[in-house]
């Protein structure tokens, strides 16, 4: 049986014949030694057909339908064109080769081609890419190579489609930084207070907070130099006046050593960066809280937005995250202690990142590991309807919160909690009732603009009719003057005056009407005469 090779390179489609290959020896290591070495390949491989691609955006397109494993119609002409014929009800002597066993299969079928995809196959067309570019005399390897660059280029451009507010990866590198700022803030502030402390002992015990006691050490500077004057200033730092008195006291009844003016400012410098670390911190929360709500909004509502911003860094993104179990949600971060436990068989950890969820701490510590055995079920789904779903909302996310503060209420009080079924109800009649309330809100914007198209339309108009009439109004009331005077002869012949002239009009308009009202017309017509005769 005569075997085809079908490779899709860059530049278009290549159907090449093998020659010569036996069966028992296409797995040998020698067949594999012969696929290097050009001159025994192209004895045994030769170019039957080559098509090459119309345009860098048909390339595209082919590629893009070869690894969805779908057949074009190009592909199909090139096959049908370039294949051996087959007659009807006979079998085909050949069968193609193909990397793609998706492909494959869609050949055979609307073709009813053989099609086969093995070890041996893939073997030849590693060989035909290794040497595609000789077998084509026109084609230049460096004209190969900016092909493949660009197609490589456009086909990745392609596949990586996202909405940009809704990238992961930002969220993912904002909670690292937010780790660090912290980590940093704190030991730098612990640096300023032992700094500082050499000079003013007694301003730690007084100034718990490390924000503040960095801000006060950049103000005060010189202990001696702090009067009662300076306490509105203390004051609007600290947020409380007793507090500012008790520092001005402190500072008079120092044991603090007094420190040289260089060595003061290098302290205000460092208060300083602490200062402006902090504040950098308070922006970066802002950010993360305004992401998250983009991205995961019923998590964020759910369990926060720090701790959803931790479970989707651990677990590499949000797909990654919704993907995951509730059963692996529960213990991410406490890998090490679940291991640990199946090593020396101990109890496994009920809990890892969720812990920080103040629903586990509001929890009895007895019912802490259901707590977050149901709190993480909640998350799974939360984080997968924020994966999924086109429209971003709150609902679900509000929903599943008020079911865990139930479920709380049911372990420390016993009130029976709702039904999932009923609340997942809820919360979709509620998304149907926003959405519509949306696009009603959207419709009359979009009447009043056609009103006012149509209004404009109608004024348009009006001036049209407005000049037509002013040039025809003299013929019009020509006519009318004629249309009258056989009107008046009329009605000067019958002798009824208006009487008899309203039936005459009417029976002009009955006889244009349908059957029922010229049978009107004809009965007008019986009483006029009858009228003449009395006469």
């Amino acid at each position: 049986m005569a075997l085809y090779l079908l490779f899709e390179s860059a530049s278009g489609y290549g159907l090449f014949h093998a020659y010569g290959m036996d069966e028992i020896a296409q797995d040998t290591q020698a067949v594999r030694d012969s696929i290097v070495d050009l001159n025994r390949f192209g004895q045994v491989v030769k170019l039957t057909a080559f098509s090459p691609f119309s345009s860098a955006i048909d390339a595209l397109n082919q590629a893009n339908a070869l690894s969805e494993g779908i057949m074009t119609d190009e592909l199909r002409n090139f096959l049908e064109l370039n294949l051996p014929k087959v007659k009807e009800g006979k079998k085909a002597k050949f069968s193609v080769g193909v990397a793609e066993p998706k492909v494959g299969s869609q050949i055979s079928e609307v073709t009813k081609i053989p099609c086969q995809s093995n070890e041996f196959v893939l073997e030849l067309l590693r060989g035909v890419r290794l040497h595609f570019d000789k077998f084509i005399k026109e084609l230049k390897p460096t004209d190969l190579e900016k092909a493949q660059l660009g197609l490589a280029h456009s086909y990745s451009r392609a596949k990586v489609k996202f909405n940009v507010n809704r990238v992961d990866n930002m969220v993912i590198q904002a909670i690292f930084l937010l780790d660090t700022l912290d980590k940093d803030i704190n030991s730098f502030s612990m640096r300023v207070r032992e700094w500082y402390g050499y000079h003013f002992p007694e301003l730690v015990k007084i100034v718990n907070d490390n924000y503040i006691y960095a801000k006060i050490a950049k103000f005060v500077e010189n202990k001696s130099d702090l009067s009662e004057t300076h306490i509105p200033a203390l004051a609007d730092i600290v947020g409380d006046e007793d507090k500012a008195k008790d520092i001005v006291e402190a500072a008079k009844a120092s044991m603090g050593q007094d420190i040289s003016p260089i060595d003061l400012i290098n302290v205000q410098q460092f208060a300083q960066r602490v200062i402006n670390l902090s504040e950098y911190r308070k922006k970066l929360y802002d950010y993360l809280v305004t992401k998250m709500n983009d991205i995961a909004p019923n998590l964020a509502s759910l369990i926060g937005e720090v701790v959803g911003a931790r479970l989707i860094s651990h677990a590499g993104s949000l797909t990654n995250l919704a993907k995951c179990p509730a059963s692996t949600l529960q213990i991410l971060g406490a890998e090490k202690a679940l291991f640990r436990a199946l090593k020396t068989r101990g109890n496994t950890p009920k809990y890892g990142l969720i812990f920080h969820s103040s629903f586990i701490g509001r929890a009895s510590s007895r019912n802490k590991g259901r707590m977050a055995r149901y709190l993480a079920n909640k998350c799974s789904i939360a984080s997968r309807i924020d994966c999924f779903s086109e429209t971003s909302t709150t609902v679900f996310g509000e929903k599943l919160r008020e079911q865990v503060e139930e479920r709380l209420d049911f372990y420390d009080k016993g009130v029976a909690p709702r039904k999932n079924l009923d609340v997942m109800k809820a919360a979709l009649e509620s998304v149907t009732q926003e959405e519509d309330g949306k696009k009603k809100e959207e419709t009359p914007a979009k009447k009043s603009k056609k009103k006012k198209s149509k209004g404009e339309a109608d004024d348009g108009e009006v001036m049209d009719v407005d000049l037509s009439t002013d040039l025809g109004t003299e013929k019009k009331k020509k006519k009318k003057h004629k249309l009258e005077q056989p009107d008046e002869d009329m009605t000067e012949a019958a002798n009824g005056g208006d009487q008899n002239g309203t039936p005459k009009k009417k029976k002009k308009k009955h006889e244009k009407d349908e059957d029922g009202d010229v049978k009107m017309g004809t009965e007008s017509k019986k009483k006029k005469k009858k009228s003449k005769s009395d006469e």
